[in-house]
């Protein structure tokens, strides 16, 4: 079905369908006619009213879940209202002050980043999903431990104290004293790089003939960068906030959707695919129910906002998943708040 764009409806439909949608976000209620025959303003009759609503209901922006249950808007209907009608209001003084006494009380950008997806759940009533840059360590100290013939584990010191591991398959006839040589020359030649930084030197002294490694320990070093960056890179780090949100008075008769929805934020790596798109825009982007697969059976909604590095490179998305009968027009701009003050804070 083709949706109707919001100018080809007159003056009177417009006006009907706004009074719908903002009431139906507001209570999550269908409206009825008689409801909306008594807003000062409208002068129409129930009759009318009811005219009207059947149109936009032939039009798919208004659906009736009962014969006489009064209209909602369908996810097309609430595409619409956002794209072309909806008013978004500033976050109040009161909202900015909470986000950014939550995102600037000092520590490590990643505390700020978990204090984001915390507010924002605090206060959308959502859940709060941050998606975190990925962060390569840069190495202080490098060794092998042991685990088998055939498996060694690989311990990365960074250079911010951080101690990390990942397992190794050894090429046959490794010895302890080969994993020694490689640890050694890992932390002698590529200290104070990063681990893509460190594969690329190696890359360039292999090829010059200047690493000064047996090829078994050559094989031994450039297997357990590789790996290690194939991990990482497969990795992402989503932190999600404030799941018992989704639950509330309204859910009784819809657990089935939040049972849906709750499964879906078990699957990181679909949100991560979904967040990803939003990196790669510049503003906030809004994903309504269907219009994305991997909510189309929960029927939820996500608001997402790209932040930035110091360099102005988009490096992470913030912001929140809830039911498609969300105050976008408050929840949108508090999420694109909370993503300029991270920004801010990664400069």
């Amino acid at each position: 079905m083709t949706i109707a764009p919001i100018s080809e409806l007159n003056d009177r439909a417009r006006d009907i369908f706004r009074v719908v949608v903002e009431s139906y976000l507001g209570t999550g209620v269908p409206v009825g006619s008689r409801t909306i025959s008594k807003l000062v303003g409208l002068n129409l009759s129930p009759a009318s009213i009811r005219n009207v609503m059947q149109d936009l209901e032939e039009l798919g922006l208004l659906a009736a879940p009962h014969t006489s249950a009064g209209r909602m808007p369908t996810e097309s209907g609430l595409r619409l209202f956002v794209d072309g009608m909806m008013q978004a209001a500033e976050p109040s003084a009161e909202e900015r002050r909470a986000i950014e006494s939550q995102l600037s009380e000092g520590g490590p950008i990643e505390e700020a980043l978990s204090a984001a997806t915390a507010v924002l759940s605090g206060l959308s009533a959502c859940a709060g999903i941050v998606l975190v840059p990925k962060r390569e360590p840069v190495l202080r100290q490098f060794g092998f431990v042991s685990l088998s013939e055939r498996q060694a584990l690989a311990v990365l010191v960074g250079d911010d104290g951080s101690v990390e591991n990942r397992v190794v398959d050894l090429p046959p006839g490794i010895g302890a004293s080969t994993l020694n040589e490689a640890a050694n020359y890992v932390s002698r030649q590529f200290a104070g790089m990063t681990l893509a930084q460190a594969q690329a030197v190696l890359q360039q002294d292999i090829e010059a003939e200047r690493a000064a490694l047996d090829s078994a320990s050559r094989e031994l070093v450039e297997r357990g960068l590789a790996v290690w960056s194939a991990d990482s890179e497969h990795r992402p780090v989503l932190i999600v906030r404030g799941q018992a949100n989704l639950i509330d008075e309204s859910t009784g008769e819809d657990l089935e959707r939040v049972r849906q929805l709750l499964d879906e934020l078990e699957g990181k790596e679909e949100i991560f695919r979904l967040l990803d798109n939003a990196r790669k825009g510049s503003a906030t982007k809004i994903f309504i129910g269907s219009e994305n697969k991997l909510f189309s059976l929960s029927g939820s909604s996500v608001i997402a906002a790209p932040y930035r590095s110091t360099d102005g490179r988009v490096v992470g998305v913030v912001g929140v998943i809830g039911p498609t009968r969300l105050n976008y027009a408050r929840v949108v701009p508090m999420v694109d708040f909370t993503a300029q003050t991270l920004s801010r804070l990664m400069r």
